[in-house]
C-alpha cells in the first residue's frame, strides 16, 4: 500500500493594481472558492489522470519534479477553475503540486517554501511574472504587493527584482466573474503600457492614480466597506481603459454589471479575459453578463489557501 496525497489550492483574481504593479505600485489579489485538487502517488512511471504521459508536456509539473530527482508519480487532477479565464488555474496547479510533492517526500509544509517552488514553476513555464498569483493560492484570503503595513508573509527575488508579499484578512464577499471567451497574451499588453508610459507624462500619471486607488482599496477591504471598494473598482477600470488595456467586450460586460453591483472592472492583463463585479445580487449580474455574451461565474472570497491530506491506497 502507498500513501496518496491530495492537495487543494484556490484560484484568485486581481482586484486592484493591474499593470501599475510592473512599476512598483501596489496590487491586490483575492483567493476565491473555486479550487483545483490533485491526488499524487508514487509509481513506476509518470502518469496523468491514469494515463501514461510525457512529463515534458507539463512544464509546471516538470519544474517542480526536478527538485525531487524526477521521482515518477501518478497525478490525478480535478479543477473548478476555468482555464484561460484569468482566475489563476496554472498558479493553483503549481501550488497544489508543490505542496503534494513535499508531502510525498515527507517534507514540512512550509507555506513560504510552497509559494517559492510554485512561483519558480510559473516563472519557468511562462518566462515572466510576479509571485502574486502563487502567493494568493498558497496563503488564501488575500495578498498584496508593494504596500506599507499588512501582515508580512515572505519576500521573493528573481532576476534582480524583489517583491514583499503581505497577507490581508479578507471578509466574505460575493463577486461575479464575467469571462469574455477571449484569450489575450499578457506580454504585448504590458509592452503597450510601457511604450505609452515612457512617451507620455499623462500615462505615467494614470499609473500613479492606479497605485493610489489600490491603496485606498486595501483600506476599504480591511473595513469591509463594499460601497467604497466597488466605487474604487469602477474608477480603476476607467484608468485601465485610458491605458488602452480594456476592450469592447470587457467594457460591455462591465457596463451591464454596474446597475446591479457596487462596482466592476476588468481583472488581469486585459485585452479579453475576464471582468469582475462586487455585488449582493449575483443572479442579476450573471443574467446581465449572459445577455451581453459573457460567461458568468459566481465566486466568494475569504477562503483558505492550500490544504493537504493523505490516505492509504
Amino acid at each position: 500500500m502507498t500513501d496518496s496525497i491530495t492537495a487543494s489550492a484556490p484560484g484568485k483574481f486581481v482586484i486592484l493594481g493591474e499593470h501599475a504593479v510592473v512599476y512598483g505600485k501596489p496590487a491586490i489579489a483575492l483567493a476565491i472558492n473555486r479550487r483545483l485538487s490533485l491526488s499524487v502517488t508514487k509509481c513506476t512511471e509518470f502518469r496523468l489522470n491514469d494515463e501514461p504521459a510525457d512529463v515534458n508536456s507539463s512544464p509546471h509539473l516538470k519544474n517542480i519534479l526536478s527538485r525531487y530527482d524526477m521521482v515518477p508519480v501518478s497525478v490525478r487532477s480535478e479543477s473548478r477553475i476555468p482555464a484561460g479565464s484569468g482566475l489563476g488555474s496554472s498558479a493553483a496547479l503549481s501550488v497544489a503540486f508543490a505542496a503534494a510533492m513535499r508531502a510525498v517526500e515527507g517534507m514540512s509544509l512550509v507555506p513560504e517554501e510552497i509559494a517559492f517552488e510554485a512561483f519558480e514553476a510559473e516563472y519557468s513555464a511562462q518566462g515572466r511574472g510576479s509571485p502574486m498569483d502563487t502567493s494568493a493560492s498558497t496563503h488564501g484570503m488575500g495578498v498584496a504587493l508593494n504596500v506599507p503595513g499588512g501582515k508580512p508573509l515572505w519576500e521573493m527575488e528573481k532576476n534582480g527584482r524583489s517583491w514583499n508579499v503581505v497577507g490581508i484578512d479578507v471578509p466574505k464577499m460575493t463577486f461575479v466573474i464575467g469571462y469574455t471567451g477571449i484569450r489575450a497574451s499578457t506580454g504585448p499588453l504590458v509592452e503597450k503600457v510601457r511604450k505609452y508610459k515612457d512617451g507620455n507624462r499623462f500615462a505615467a500619471d494614470i499609473v500613479d492614480d492606479i497605485g493610489r486607488v489600490t491603496l485606498e482599496g486595501m483600506d476599504a477591504i480591511l473595513r469591509n466597506d463594499a460601497v467604497r471598494l466597488g466605487g474604487l473598482m469602477t474608477e480603476d477600470h476607467k484608468l485601465l481603459s485610458i491605458l488602452g488595456v480594456s476592450c469592447r467586450e470587457l467594457n460591455r460586460l462591465v457596463d451591464a454589471s454596474l446597475p446591479h453591483s457596487y462596482g466592476a472592472k476588468l481583472t488581469g492583463s486585459g485585452g479579453g479575459g475576464s471582468m469582475v463585479a462586487l455585488t449582493d445580487d449575483p443572479e442579476k449580474v450573471s443574467d446581465a453578463i449572459l445577455s451581453r455574451g459573457g460567461m458568468p461565474f459566481v465566486v466568494k472570497t475569504g477562503v483558505e489557501g492550500v490544504t493537504v491530506s493523505a490516505r492509504r491506497e
